[in-house]
């Protein structure tokens, strides 16, 4: 027992020594987190730290090594302070000195450092830890209340419309957390207003308000914030209902009238925009007129293709490939041909036939086969057709022989593309293709096509506007056609191999072709020149639209205005900012037709305006304006033909080298009907007037026509001056049947060439009083003079005058009723019938003068009986009426045929002198 309790004094002993000799050091330091996280209460001074403040020590459990005496936080302005809760265990705090507040700033971070007691109550050697870094976010205290930015808001509105967004009203709060910083709603306190306000503040209409009743309606609205507190003080709405005001055009006429050869034509002088006092940020406007009524899409020279080329200086040689079917020209009869205002037919490719042009109707190719241009007319199927627009459909496929080889060139179309594959050799294998990517090929109008090769370089003109190639690229290899001469339009042919099975099993391939990639469309003009390619100016001279849009003011338009035509001068867009300036442009905006004998018709105007605000909300809409332009009909010219109705020449006039002229004294006038009243209808001469063209009451075509049969070729011709003609710009076509000048000049030139047109006769031709008529146009046909007719008589000597037709005049003289002489033929004139004239003349005479007499002596043998018998007068009456005779005789004597012919001295002189010696002989009986 006694020595147990010794061990345990030992043990005691032992370990109080071991505790003194510890406390005598300080060996480490104290450990605490890197980092820490920690918010604050505006209205709290105390952090919550994540993890919670910790220092520990390895020296615990020692007295004062092992225990944390304090916190120490670094930093300048640190508005926190740490404190140690339990020395024993390390736990710390940190709090506010003061007030925090998060508007002021909302974030803090600073560094803290733990230090242990050290080896002593003194705290000598004490030992610190690292420095860990602290941030620290102070929290929002919703101690703010929203606040409006105005004390009234105002706006107006337009009696009627229905409002997305009146006006917008707007509260701030102070805070500084996204809780209680933003305005989560607002309200409207006043009851029933029609209004209704959203959570952004956007007050909108509830119906449509009347400005006969309230025009200033007053509510108040109010705010709260995302902790619903609502805004220290209520805000209040005015809001003015203004009557109707609608935005518009306004000064403009529905009807605008054209007179043709007035010039431009201002289409709205009077317009101006209502934009109601409205904002407004942008004006876009459209002018568009519609003229693809108008013959193919617009108004165009009247004249003739041929006519046309002359005045615009076109190149000649165009071969049309596409003509009138006659026996000559027979490709073109199996296509179906449309009516046209024009005198060119326009043919209907239906996507199923195609036509092939005889090589013998081609020009040669030649070393010009690489420079030529395809002129043409085209309105496309476009959409309709079950495979329109998906597959290529070719308009031309031409296989050229040139000298010694072949050259091919394709012209199709696909979609709304265009494209051109020109083959310069077939044998290189390397075709070139031009591609044209254009709005007008599938449109479905009109438009004229002129393309030019001049290889390498291909130009094409649509509607006088030239357009480069989109795309051109080399298609590689491919297998050449056939080396023949071959031309198809409305499609192409595929050579292709066949395979042909025989009665052995064996099978054999042979060459073959088929045609496809048909067109459906409907094509007009279709012609082909090889050699030099018409300039720009020409081609836009032959087929550029005559009327159309135009602004010519660019020296008074407006600041930041701009102005855009279209290249076929039927749309004008104008753009700007300024309503007063905009108007001001548009009452610029003019219509001109050039041509001195338009098209009269309605043309269908429109006019599209897009208005863009400062703002989306309420923005103007401005209603289309479609209005119509009225070309009135021109004064139609009145081509007027005067010259002697017949004429007589001797035989050897007719026979000779000149034969006798037809219009000797051809008179031609040219007068305007003027639109007037129908009690003052004025003719005035147009020998003032000037076209277009500079000519004065241009012809384009004359016509000397045979009435009757028709010229017998061996023995009779009409002939004129041909190289003056030709001097002259016209052209000249004579056949059997007529003769025909065309040619665009005026009046002077073409009385001067049907003057000199003359008839002639062989010597042995049997000659014949020859009737003619002539009759003139302009305007391709437009405009059509009166027909003259006059004949040409024989003479032989003083008596080479025709009994036939000394009857047939006396008989149009005294009959009115018969046809006019002009349409009567004409009469055979013999010189063995002359020479024979007068034995049968006497022979009349003396049947006439013995009929005459025989009569008189019944009649005074009657008389001499009646006395003899004494009867009264009603004897003599009743005797009368038993013989028909007397009354028969009364009506058969009166006329003499022959009275004519001696009014006119045509009767021999002997046949007077018989005639006297008759008398006495009358007398005696």
């Amino acid at each position: 027992m006694i020595q147990r309790d010794f061990c345990l004094s030992l043990l005691l002993v032992t370990a109080v020594l071991h505790t003194v000799t510890c406390n005598k050091g300080n060996k480490h330091k104290p450990w605490m987190e890197a980092q820490y996280q920690g918010i604050i209460m505006e209205n709290d001074n105390t952090v919550l730290l994540n993890p919670p403040l910790f220092a520990l020590d390895k020296d615990a459990p020692l007295r004062y090594a092992g225990e944390i005496c304090g916190f120490r936080i670094h930093g300048s302005g640190t508005p926190f302070e740490a404190v140690v809760l339990d020395r024993t265990t390390g736990e710390g705090l940190i709090r506010a000195k003061g007030p925090v507040d998060c508007e002021a700033q909302r974030e803090h971070t600073f560094t803290i450092q733990a230090h242990d007691c050290g080896e002593g109550p003194d705290g000598s050697n004490s030992k610190k830890s690292h420095k860990a870094t602290v941030h620290v976010r102070v929290n929002d205290v919703n101690e703010f209340a929203p606040v409006f930015g105005e004390r009234v808001f105002r706006a107006s509105i337009t009696e009627g419309r229905m409002y997305e967004r009146v006006l917008r009203v707007q509260a701030w709060d102070q805070d500084c957390s996204p809780q209680y910083s933003q305005v989560c709603f607002y309200q409207i306190l006043t009851p029933n207003v029609p209004f209704t306000i959203d959570n952004d503040g956007y007050i909108k209409n509830t119906q449509p308000l009347q400005a006969s009743g309230d025009r200033l309606i007053r509510f108040t609205v109010t705010a709260y914030d995302c902790g619903k507190k609502r805004a220290v003080e209520d805000a209040e709405v005015e809001i003015q209902v203004k009557p109707t005001c609608k935005p518009s055009w306004r000064g403009w006429n529905k009807r605008i009238e054209y007179v043709p050869g007035s010039g431009s034509l201002a289409l709205f002088p009077t317009i101006h925009l209502e934009t109601c006092e409205e904002p407004i940020w942008s004006i876009q406007a459209t002018v568009e007129i519609q003229t693809s009524h108008i013959a193919k899409g617009c108004d165009r020279d009247n004249y003739s293709e041929r006519s046309l080329r002359k005045l615009c200086g076109a190149a000649p040689g165009d071969v049309d490939l596409l003509p009138p079917s006659s026996p000559a020209y027979n490709w073109t009869h199996s296509l179906p041909i449309q009516d046209t205002q024009d005198s060119s037919p326009v043919f209907w490719f239906n996507g199923s036939q195609s036509v092939e042009v005889p090589p013998g109707r081609l020009p040669a190719g030649g070393g010009a086969a690489d420079h030529l241009t395809l002129s043409f007319w085209l309105k496309h199927a476009g959409g309709s057709g079950g495979k329109s627009g998906k597959e290529e459909e070719v308009l031309l496929c031409n296989t050229v022989q040139n000298d010694g080889s072949f050259s091919h060139y394709t012209l199709a179309v696909h979609g709304c593309r265009i494209s051109f594959l020109y083959w310069s050799l077939l044998d290189s294998a390397h075709p070139v293709k031009f591609l044209w990517k254009l709005e007008q090929i599938c449109d479905v109008e009109w438009h004229h096509y002129a393309l030019s090769l001049e290889f390498p370089t291909v130009a094409l003109y649509v509607d006088g506007v030239t357009y480069d190639p989109a795309l051109m690229h080399d298609n590689g290899a491919l297998t050449p056609p056939k080396r023949q001469a071959r031309m198809m339009i409305g499609g192409c042919w595929t050579d292709e191999k066949i395979s042909v099975k025989v009665n052995d099993g064996e099978t054999s391939r042979t060459s073959g072709s088929s045609v496809g990639r048909f067109l459906r469309g409907y094509v007009s003009g279709l012609s082909l020149r090889l050699g030099p390619v018409d300039s720009r100016e020409v081609i836009e001279c032959l087929y550029a639209c005559k009327e159309g849009l135009q602004y010519t003011d660019f020296d008074s338009l407006g600041k930041g205005m701009k102005v855009h035509v279209n290249p076929a001068q039927s749309q004008l867009s104008l753009e700007g900012d300024d309503a007063l300036s905009f108007s001001r442009a548009l009452q610029h905006v003019e219509y001109l037709n050039s041509l001195q004998f338009p098209t009269p018709g309605v043309r269908p105007l429109k006019l599209q305006t897009t208005v863009r605000c400062l703002t989306d909300e309420g923005c103007l809409t401005v209603p289309d304006l479609d209005g119509y332009l009225v070309v009135l009909q021109p004064d139609a010219p009145q081509v007027q033909l005067a010259g002697s109705p017949r004429s007589a020449h001797p035989v050897s006039d007719f026979q000779g080298q000149l034969g006798v002229p037809i219009f000797p004294d051809l008179r031609i006038t040219c007068t305007v009907s003027h639109n007037l009243p129908p009690n003052k209808l004025e003719r005035a001469p147009r020998s003032d007037v000037q076209s277009p063209d500079g000519i004065e009451c241009a012809l384009e075509r004359c016509e000397i026509g045979v009435v009757g049969d028709d010229l017998n070729p061996e023995y009779e011709s009409l002939s004129l001056d041909v190289s003056s003609a030709w001097q002259r710009g016209l052209e000249t076509e004579n056949s059997s049947r007529s003769l025909r000048v065309t040619g665009v000049q005026n009046v002077a030139v073409y009385e001067d060439i049907l003057r000199s047109v003359s008839y002639r006769t062989g010597a042995r031709a049997t000659l014949y009083a020859r009737k003619f008529h002539v009759s003139c146009s302009e305007m391709n046909g437009r405009y059509i003079s009166n027909q003259l007719y006059t004949e040409v008589d024989v003479l032989h000597g003083i008596h080479a005058v025709s009994p036939s037709h000394l009857l047939s005049a006396q008989q149009f003289i005294h009959n009115a009723h018969q046809a006019p002489a002009e349409l009567s033929g004409h009469a055979l004139v013999s010189a063995n019938r002359s020479s024979v004239f007068p034995g049968v003349a006497m022979v009349i005479i003396v049947v006439c003068i013995g009929f005459l007499a025989l009569i008189v002596t019944l009649g005074l043998s009657r008389i001499h009986n009646v006395r003899q018998r004494g009867s009264e007068g009603a004897e003599l009456e009743a005797a009368n009426q038993r013989d028909p005779f007397w009354e028969d005789s009364a009506m058969t004597i009166t006329v003499n045929p022959m009275e004519s012919l001696q009014s006119r001295g045509l009767v021999p002189a002997q046949k007077s002198s018989a005639s006297e010696k008759e008398e006495p002989e009358e007398e005696s009986r």
